[in-house]
């Protein structure tokens, strides 16, 4: 495997507050990681450090074996890691079609470029080729504020996608959807992320969702991986159990005979705050 991603004593403080501790991490290609732990954890921490959003008080990001701590969100937007937030970033009072066409304008376009009329019928075919990716056509002329909560998020991450990035990170991508609608959303979105080959981390508090589509786990408490383990090891690891998830959804999970950790291949056919 090949890493596109190494992490090495990765330190964060405010103050007396120690917000990250020792975070030695490497991610390769292809991978898709579940990030769980408590409010609180470190979890946003990580990846704002990852993302630019946040300076490490010391250690060492290197992506694809380049140096990234000290360059803007943008900068690292641009060389292949992109993000999406808890809170959809979305222009609320544009259409689904010009979300798409700024963010594919803001994408193609450097310099004075960015002055050039954003329109033209070869990119408004790539918006349209990504809303169908993303199963969004039917919104195609609605204003994103009127949009349900789980089309919103598909929106953000699709804007988030529309580089092509290396690495996409997506912070709480179920947050806010219901129990009948989180599979659905997430079917579509690992599946469009997998057609582009995507390595993809992703903050979760749905055990549930993190137990069917992800291959690895890292359990943050306090500001420290405590497991960094294959998906079935790390929700059965005692300190993952105790102060991520807790016994009774351990025994839950044995009781329904889940006992062996990720099925996302039965299952799916083919396919925080700081």
């Amino acid at each position: 495997m090949t890493a596109v991603l190494e992490v090495r004593d990765l330190q964060k403080t405010f103050g007396a507050v120690v917000a990250a501790k020792d975070i030695n991490v490497t991610v390769n290609e292809h991978e898709i990681i579940g990030i769980i732990g408590a409010n609180g954890a470190g979890k946003t921490t990580f990846v704002n450090m990852v993302t630019g959003y946040l300076k490490p008080t010391s250690g060492h990001i290197e992506f694809a074996g380049r140096n990234i701590i000290g360059l803007p969100p943008r900068a690292i937007t641009t060389l292949g890691i992109s993000r999406s937030f808890q809170v959809p970033q979305v222009f609320m009072s544009e259409s689904v079609f010009d979300n798409l066409m700024m963010a594919y304008a803001i994408t193609e376009e450097k310099g004075m470029g960015l002055l050039s009329p954003m329109y033209n019928d070869e990119r408004a075919g790539r918006v349209d080729a990504h809303l169908d990716r993303y199963q969004i056509v039917e919104y195609r002329n609605a204003t994103a504020s009127t949009l349900p909560q789980g089309v919103r998020k598909l929106l953000d991450i699709a804007m988030a996608a529309v580089s092509k990035p290396t690495i996409l990170m997506l912070d709480e991508p179920t947050s806010g959807i219901s129990v009948e609608e989180k599979f659905g959303l997430m079917d579509v979105i690992m599946e469009a992320l997998r057609q582009d080959n995507t390595t993809v981390l992703f903050i979760e508090h749905d055990m549930e969702i993190v137990e069917r589509y992800v291959s690895r786990v890292l359990a943050f408490y306090q500001g420290q991986v405590i497991c960094d383990a294959p998906t079935a090891e790390a929700l059965v690891d005692p300190g993952v159990r105790e102060f991520v998830i807790g016994e009774e959804y351990h025994r839950t999970r044995t009781e329904n005979g889940n006992g062996n950790g990720n099925n996302r291949d039965d299952d799916q056919g083919s396919t925080d705050n700081a």
